[in-house]
């Protein structure tokens, strides 16, 4: 028997939001009924070229349209507390994008709206739930290269980016850290959990935000991880797990692999590549689909991208931010605490 279709609402009509809607109008338990903009003219155009039934222009409207399930919020991260926020006072379920928001605090504003009203609510970290990294980070947890000790993982663009770029603006959470350097934040996170301590670097632009970032997470075991972000040159997007055992490479494009490679002690090295019949590499599909796995399961957050790890890694976000002066308006600190408390961070 066929499973009954979850009904989606759009939130947003972005790049994201267009790569996302395609991905999901091709998943046959998946219907798109409406989709929203703050501007009529986006959404009707939108709405057109998916052939959705509803366009609205204003989010308060899609927030408050009982026929849908859940909405995927689409946004820029700056919008994100706002937008999602909505949505679950009114009772739908969220999938929203990351960054999941600008800060520590309004993650946990959100996390806990959702709590209050029953409503499912999820982080669109699509890197966690791709199958090849799912392989990935069940050979770690299965001891295949032993104790983990150390991590490493870039994601840079080469740019340039104008000064009149969301990337470069403040008021939008501009800066490589929210946009890119959440990816080999959560990478690492997914293997060791919440760092320890965080030391970090940063090269800023004029407006404020970090043009290039690199950190040095640790943990109280000892393990490390050597992290880079940049919006001013291209990097491998390459990653490396290091045990005491073995080694697992990534060669390129780490969130979303098409291979690695496990390298253990005294063994040839093994290769595991993605299965064809998973899609393509850029596929936002699996995402989708763990989201309608877990509302037919009646769960309110997924095993795959829990909100604690959410949680986690924006309060590591927010201490990158608090080390190399990234602000944003309305912060008094890099996490909205008060001036010259730094973020907590929980030990792993």
């Amino acid at each position: 028997m066929a499973e009954q279709k979850v009904r989606w609402g759009i939130l947003a009509t972005g790049g994201i939001a267009a790569a996302f809607t395609a991905d999901l109008v091709d998943l046959p338990d998946a219907e798109v009924v409406a989709v929203a903009s703050r501007r009529q003219e986006s959404a009707d155009a939108f709405a057109e070229r998916f052939g959705i039934p509803r366009a609205y222009g204003d989010w308060t409207s899609l927030a408050e349209d009982g026929d849908i399930d859940v909405v995927y919020v689409a946004t820029p991260h700056s919008a994100h507390r706002e937008a999602a926020g909505l949505c679950l006072e009114a009772g739908r379920h969220v999938l929203c994008e990351k960054a999941f928001t600008l800060n520590a605090r309004e993650a946990a504003e959100l996390v806990a709206l959702a709590k209050a009203r029953g409503s499912f609510l999820m982080e669109a970290m699509w890197m966690y739930c791709n199958p090849l990294v799912r392989r990935l980070k069940a050979l770690v947890d299965d001891g295949a290269i032993g104790e983990v000790r150390h991590v490493q993982a870039d994601f840079g663009l080469a740019g340039p980016f104008p000064p009149s770029h969301r990337l470069r603006d403040p008021a939008q959470g501009g800066g490589a850290l929210l946009d890119l350097g959440v990816y080999p934040v959560s990478f690492a996170q997914l293997l060791l959990g919440e760092p320890s301590d965080v030391t970090a670097r940063a090269t800023l632009s004029a407006e404020g935000v970090d043009l290039q970032t690199g950190a040095l997470l640790s943990w109280d075991g000892g393990a490390l991880a050597s992290l880079h972000c940049s919006i001013v040159g291209g990097t491998a997007t390459a990653a490396s797990i290091t045990g005491s055992a073995g080694r697992i490479d990534v060669p390129g494009g780490f969130f979303f692999p098409e291979r690695f490679v496990l390298h253990r002690d005294g063994r040839d090295p093994e290769e595991f590549t993605a299965d064809p019949a998973d899609g393509p590499r850029n596929t936002l599909r699996h995402e989708a689909a763990e989201v309608m796995r877990a509302l037919r399961a009646g769960e309110s957050e997924s095993p795959l991208v829990p909100l604690e790890g959410t949680l986690a890694v924006m309060r590591t976000l927010d201490a990158i931010r608090d080390r190399v002066g990234v602000r944003y308006p309305g912060e008094e600190t890099a996490g909205g605490t008060t001036a010259g408390e730094a973020p907590e961070l929980t030990p792993a």
